[in-house]
């Protein structure tokens, strides 16, 4: 399978990889809906609530404690792995036109990617919401509380949360590259979120791959399936 998956992308003119948190758990960082995922941990609110725009509105403290815990602990050491590293490779050799990603850790630009389409914004990005300064994610993690502009705003990470909506020009431009696209890869997620996941159902291309630890249980029709870790498959590549 994995000649096959390689001679794919050799032949593709335009290959787009659509991405989920399945790609970045083999650099450390926990997905959300396995086994061992966040949501299966124990806290005092569910983390589908404490990632929602109503509790930052409500209980903005709480929030940034688990945000802080949860989060930006992984985010700010990972590292990129093979399948990172393989994708910004691809995209150097022109084969690869653009990620799509629903990850938040920045680890595919960190990786060499320049054409990364972030659906769900990133923890590297913080903006004060009274005058727009911008603020990296070292400055968040080792804050107290609530983290505060020097103008006296409250700072918010640029990640999209649960009851918001996605960026529409990010929405619109992943729409674009998927329809123009080839190949499409979609690899390290279950297709369980939407608006994100629906954005499979406007490819047109020839040759549709999935990438997952465990089978996706929709009928995508896809003409290659690979069942294993998405950095272990690329790595053999």
């Amino acid at each position: 399978m994995k000649n096959e998956l390689s001679q794919i992308i050799l032949q593709s003119r335009s290959l787009v990889f659509f991405g989920g948190a399945g790609v970045s758990t083999e650099s450390g960082i926990p997905d959300f809906r396995s086994v061992d995922g966040l949501y299966n941990q124990k806290y005092d609110y569910p983390p589908e609530q404490m990632l929602s725009h109503t509790f930052f509105e409500r209980k903005t403290e709480d929030f940034y404690r688990f945000y802080r815990d949860k989060i930006l602990s992984y985010a700010v050491s990972a590292k990129p792995n093979a399948a990172h590293r393989k994708l910004a490779e691809l995209e150097e050799k022109g084969i690869l036109s653009a990620v799509v990603t629903q990850n938040i850790d920045g680890l595919h630009q960190a990786a060499g990617s320049k054409n990364v389409l972030e659906l769900h914004g990133s923890t590297l990005r913080n903006y004060c919401e009274k005058c727009g300064k911008f603020y990296d994610v070292s400055y968040i993690k080792h804050s107290q509380g609530v983290p505060r502009c020097t103008c006296g705003g409250r700072i918010k990470p640029d990640v999209v949360l649960y009851e918001e909506g996605l960026d529409e020009k990010t929405l619109y431009r992943a729409v674009e590259y998927i329809q123009e696209a080839d190949v499409l890869i979609i690899a390290g997620t279950s297709l369980a979120v939407y608006p994100a996941a629906g954005l499979v159902r406007y490819y047109r291309g020839h040759k549709l791959v999935v990438i997952n630890k465990t089978p996706l249980d929709r009928g995508l029709g896809a003409d290659l399936v690979i069942t294993g870790a998405v950095g272990e498959t690329f790595a053999q590549l």
